[in-house]
C-alpha cells in the first residue's frame, strides 16, 4: 500500500467507527499518527473530509 491508499484507509476507519479513538485502536496506531494520515489527506484533496471536535 502506498501513502494515498493508507490515508484512504485511515478515513474509511474513522467515518465508519465514528470515532478517531476506535478507529486507531482498530488500526494499531496513535490517535495522532490517525489524526495526521486523515489531515495529510484532506490537504492532497483541499477539502475537509472530518469535523473534529474535542
Amino acid at each position: 500500500m502506498n501513502k494515498n491508499d493508507n490515508d484512504l484507509l485511515a478515513f474509511v476507519t474513522v467515518a465508519r467507527e465514528g470515532s478517531l479513538t476506535k478507529a486507531a485502536g482498530l488500526l494499531g496506531v496513535s490517535q495522532s499518527a490517525l489524526s495526521h494520515a486523515v489531515r495529510g489527506l484532506e490537504q492532497r484533496l483541499d477539502v475537509r473530509l472530518l469535523n473534529r471536535t474535542t
